[in-house]
């Protein structure tokens, strides 16, 4: 019993000047929706999110909720469409894309913060003019698919007003936000959750982002897990199809975040219990570091 509490304080003191570099900083988490379903370990992530919030460290979470919209879809008879990740996203798709992420799984989400001794609000990008956006192009690690497909309601970021996200850190908040963005247009959009991460990490200087999937992170052709890893190498990989899919959206934002102020961009496993505190607090870390 005393050995085990003795380990405990070592681990709490390791934490101590992790504590002292993130607290004031801003740290954007993207919470998966496949991570949602298959992990079962809300309450743990929620937990990590209240405890950030307590030490004085401000994250924001942007939530995904994929393997829910097509749960959704499926009942309606309606199949899901991938391009390069994205999802196909025609007026029907993205009415209910917005029930379920803008409703369903917000609200859970915060409710889970909340209960356990936060204080979480619920947002979608139009909210407070949050996000803008505009139809999605595909870039340069897509363009082997070609720029003629027509994705839909898919979008993009065209800009980020951080006024609200300053005004609920202020008032001592952590935002939980859906992806779903307004366009000139005045047409809601689609956005990929983990752009919609990178761009709001990019906006308000975030010193972390953090992408938790249901995936170790990063891995070579072998299978083997990449502890760190540059553009050079990232697009190399989707070159010779060793991340397709779903991957190139994490690592097109995780990228761009790293090259336009992010300190650290990294990619971990969120089924793991507490990865976010393994992450933050730890000298190993788990996962990839993108840089």
């Amino acid at each position: 019993m005393e050995k085990n509490l003795t380990n405990t304080a070592k681990l709490l003191a390791a934490a101590l000047p992790y504590i002292k570099m993130y607290r004031g900083k801003y740290v954007v988490v993207k919470y998966g929706g496949n991570v949602m379903v298959e992990g079962g370990i809300n309450t743990s992530f929620a937990r990590d999110i209240v405890l950030m919030k307590l030490v004085g460290i401000n994250p924001i979470v942007v939530h995904g909720g994929g393997p829910q919209i097509a749960e959704f879809l499926k009942k309606i008879g309606k199949d899901s469409r991938f391009v390069a990740g994205m999802r196909v996203t025609d007026d029907e798709t993205m009415e209910i894309v917005e029930m379920v992420l803008g409703g369903l799984v917000n609200k859970e989400l915060v409710n889970l913060i909340n209960i356990n001794g936060g204080r979480a609000i619920g947002l979608t990008g139009k909210d407070g003019k949050l996000l803008t956006a505009k139809k999605f192009t595909l870039r340069s690690l897509e363009s082997k698919l070609g720029d003629n497909i027509d994705l839909g309601r898919v979008g993009e970021i065209a800009t980020v007003d951080t006024n609200l996200l300053q005004f609920l850190k202020n008032g001592d908040f952590v935002p939980v936000i859906a992806p779903i963005g307004l366009g000139d247009d005045n047409k809601s959009y689609n956005i990929n959750a983990d752009l919609v991460a990178g761009k709001i990490a990019e906006a308000v200087n975030a010193d972390k982002l953090i992408l938790m999937t249901n995936i170790e992170g990063i891995k070579d052709s072998n299978g083997n897990l990449i502890s760190v890893a540059d553009r050079t190498l990232m697009e190399n990989l989707v070159k010779d199809n060793v991340i397709s899919e779903g991957m190139i959206p994490k690592v097109n934002s995780a990228l761009d975040a790293v090259e336009n102020g992010v300190q650290r961009a990294h990619i971990i496993d969120g089924r793991v219990m507490h990865s976010l505190l393994l992450e933050l607090f730890t000298d190993e870390g788990i996962g990839t570091l993108i840089e």
